[in-house]
């Protein structure tokens, strides 16, 4: 594993707004987490910001994917810049942002080889054409696109979709109710509930006998996958969720195993956490995760 490089990505276009009008608060996150001292606590090297486009209320005209102009030209920026990290020798830790985020870090690895990844989510981010009669927003699609189900000009960039074979995805945290999608395609899916009530012994060898084949895989941090009694400042704050020593300890071993590429973190909402207190527990979770890793 290389050294941590800790780099922005404050992209709220694949989310609905909160309100009529008003904007997603999660491209605030990354300010907010680095308040907290990431940086130095994680001893990175700083790798800035990769700036997204205007965000857009409106769906596209007679409907389709809110922003997707916007995403297809961010995924493109966001994948060269972690592309550069990679190739400095760099770990990536991304700070989001909202979900659509892993396309750049799926594309960035599909031009690497076989990558798979690890999606810890409240939901399963699979709405797709196949199983739903629209689409909307991508960072609650995000999972659908980059195992190929959607827009060409997202889901098949270069003819390189799908940017991960369903096989190399492990979905963790998902609330049991949010995951039937994604188990009736194949997908290996843990729930929020199978991991506080039997531990993390089955979610991390699943992933070791996921990824072993593979050239590496990607993790993906919604933090709502964590429970509202801990943080609710998010867009969809379910109950049922993974508690904070749970994901460190699942973290921790995901980053243990050969292969890890690189991980983001998503979602997080600074407007809906006006003291702060929330952001430092989030930071703190991304520490105590990443000591001792490297």
């Amino acid at each position: 594993m290389g050294n941590f490089v800790l780099l922005d990505a404050p992209s709220n276009l694949g989310l609905r707004p909160p309100a009529e009008g008003v904007v997603p608060g999660c491209y605030k996150a990354p300010g907010a987490l680095r308040d907290h001292g990431l940086l130095t606590r994680l001893g990175a090297t700083d790798g800035g910001v990769v700036t997204p486009p205007r965000y857009l209320p409106d769906r596209s005209p007679g409907g389709g994917v809110r922003n997707a102009a916007g995403i297809a030209t961010y995924t493109a920026a966001l994948a060269g810049r972690l592309a550069k990290i990679r190739a400095d020798g760099g770990f990536p830790v991304v700070l989001g942002g909202d979900c659509s985020i892993a396309l750049a870090a799926m594309l960035t690895l599909r031009r690497e080889g076989r990558f798979g990844i690890v999606y810890f989510d409240g939901h399963d981010d699979f709405r797709h054409l196949g199983n739903s009669d629209h689409v909307a927003n991508v960072g609650g699609e995000a999972l659908a696109v980059v195992t190929g189900r959607g827009r060409p000009e997202l889901a098949d960039v270069d003819g390189l979709g799908p940017y991960v074979r369903d096989e190399d995805v492990l979905v963790l945290g998902v609330r049991a109710e949010e995951s039937t999608e994604a188990r009736d395609a194949g997908l290996r899916v843990v729930t929020s509930q199978e991991i506080m009530a039997s531990g993390t012994g089955g979610a991390l060898a699943a992933a070791r006998e996921i990824f072993a084949p593979l050239d590496g895989f990607w993790i993906h941090i919604d933090i709502d996958t964590l429970d509202p009694e801990f943080v609710s400042a998010v867009d969809s704050p379910d109950p049922g969720g993974l508690s904070p020593d749970k994901l460190v300890e699942l973290l921790r071993g995901l980053l243990a195993i050969p292969g890890a590429a690189g991980l983001e973190l998503t979602i997080f909402d600074p407007d809906l956490d006006p003291d702060g207190t929330q952001a430092a527990l989030v930071a703190d979770c991304l520490v105590r995760a990443l000591e001792g890793t490297r």
